[in-house]
């Protein structure tokens, strides 16, 4: 796998620190085995197995109510499983699966009685590894100019790229991403994929779950199907 060696300077000057690799316990690969999921009395998908790799993401698709945010939820901690097994290789082993994960959903999670920089210095306080400064993070989404404005007052597009910044600011080793492109435009796309491209390269693990073409490098892929079965692809 090829890295890169980004350089990114601080405001004051003052070296950022090395993106080419996470400093974070380094992952190898995450792998389901014959995954049951049961919600509500309904089967939400039976006998599913995949590999995800560390430096290529895993790219998740499949009808409406075939699984996909289902699967995200679980790999994250937030459901579990009804049967199946879920091992990660290599990681923090004083972590479960779910503490090395970023789960980035439908919801934004902001508080919006705080500002777009509030709000990020918050996630970076909360997370155990301190990633990008948030200036840093918010100029990487293209939302640096809006630090200092209350988050009540972006757009769906920008309360979106703000919540995607959570990632950059706390660095966890696994991204999963719920149609992480939605209410985007070209340009904000583009740096977000930029930003996964990067993760991936410094040694990343990411699991996405699409309706829309991401534009990722030759990813994995899993289709799910409307009966709850899962295929390579």
């Amino acid at each position: 796998m090829v890295r890169r060696t980004v350089s990114v300077r601080s405001p004051d000057g003052a070296p950022a620190r090395d993106e080419s690799r996470l400093t974070t316990p380094p992952v190898d690969r995450l792998d389901g085995t014959e995954l049951t999921l049961d919600r509500g009395g309904r089967r939400v998908f039976a006998d599913l197995s995949f590999s995800a790799r560390a430096g290529r993401a895993l790219i998740v698709t499949g009808a409406n109510g075939s699984g996909k945010s289902s699967l995200l939820r679980l790999v994250a901690g937030l459901l579990r499983q009804t049967h199946g097994d879920l091992r990660l290789a290599g990681g923090d082993p004083d972590l479960s699966i779910g503490q090395q994960c970023h789960y980035f959903g439908h919801q934004d999670a902001l508080k919006v009685q705080l500002s777009v920089g509030e709000n990020l210095a918050f996630w970076r306080a909360f997370g155990a590894t301190p990633g990008l400064g948030v200036g840093e993070a918010l100029d990487r989404v293209g939302l640096g100019r809006l630090i200092d404005l209350p988050a009540a007052y972006l757009s769906a597009g920008q309360r979106r790229r703000l919540a995607f910044a959570r990632l950059l600011v706390a660095e966890r080793p696994i991204w999963l991403l719920d149609e992480p492109t939605a209410a985007l435009d070209a340009a904000s796309e583009a740096k977000m994929i930029d930003v996964v491209d990067r993760h991936l390269a410094a040694g990343g693990l990411v699991v996405a779950a699409t309706h829309l073409p991401l534009g990722l490098a030759d990813p994995d892929r899993l289709v799910l199907d409307a009966t709850g079965a899962g295929r390579a692809a």
